[in-house]
């Protein structure tokens, strides 16, 4: 397996995300591009990156696929904190060549000068999983800045907000002694819904990870129902970063 992407900041900072929810995860290389798929230790959340073959200036993964069968992909087990670190030693202006050989990747950053990293790799015993198919009633698309803003305010007074649809509103809001309320129109956030109340509870100091996915792209899309898991995507230029998140069922704050 070699592959070579130009620019690889967002790479960088989709890895780093992703290293706040696991520590360690496989990514898979196969002819349609990279994807990981992982759970956090506490089977709260899950996150989905994707990004596709086109994206990549070089992408050789072995042999041509034959009619009827696709081309053999490689799975690359690696702690996210270590390739991390060396991802962000890429500047702007970098090119970024993966190779692996035996249980090594081999990563190499090419720009005024040469650089080469060995990153071993590693075997990872949990089951992978696929992001599940679940059905919502409402989809919001609304401006990242926004959401991250009212994820933000949120969090100053609790652990925990609701995403509520009310009276055609979109509504983000922590509730208690204090409390912090974001309300959209349909002027503000793009809100297609089923129900003319929905209300679903979650963590924000999950969300609060997730919100560093939305300063990657312009708009973030939300998916939720009643007492339900969201979903939340995030499509910057060729990639694609999913998160589910468990709601919270409890009493208010």
């Amino acid at each position: 397996m070699l592959v070579k992407l130009e620019n690889p900041s967002l790479l960088a900072k989709a890895i780093e995300i992703i290293s706040d929810l696991v520590t360690e995860a496989r990514i898979n290389v196969n002819e349609f591009g990279f994807s990981i798929t992982a759970m956090d230790p506490a089977n709260v959340a899950m996150v989905s990156f994707k990004l596709p073959k086109s994206a990549f200036s070089v992408f050789e993964i072995g042999a041509a696929p034959t009619e009827g069968h696709a081309s053999k992909g490689e799975v690359l087990g690696v702690n996210l904190d270590n390739l991390k670190r060396i991802l962000k030693r890429a500047g702007s202006g970098s090119s970024l060549i993966l190779e692996k050989k035996d249980n090594t990747l081999d990563i190499k950053i090419e720009d005024r000068i040469k650089r080469e990293f060995n990153l071993g790799l590693i075997d990872i015993e949990s089951e992978e999983k696929d992001i599940p198919n679940l059905d919502y009633s409402s989809k919001i698309e609304i401006g990242s800045g926004d959401f991250i803003a009212s994820i933000e305010d949120c969090s100053i007074f609790s652990d925990a907000c609701s995403f509520i649809i009310q009276d055609k509103k979109f509504i983000i809001e922590s509730n208690g002694l204090n409390s912090a309320k974001s309300e959209f129109s349909r002027d503000e956030a793009e809100i297609n819904t089923e129900d003319d109340f929905c209300k679903a509870r979650y963590s924000l100091e999950y969300l609060s990870k997730f919100s560093k996915g939305s300063k990657l792209g312009d708009k973030t899309i939300l998916r939720f129902a009643n007492d339900h898991p969201l979903r939340m995507d995030v499509k910057p230029g060729h990639m694609e970063i999913s998160f589910i998140l468990a709601p919270r069922v409890e009493t208010e704050d």
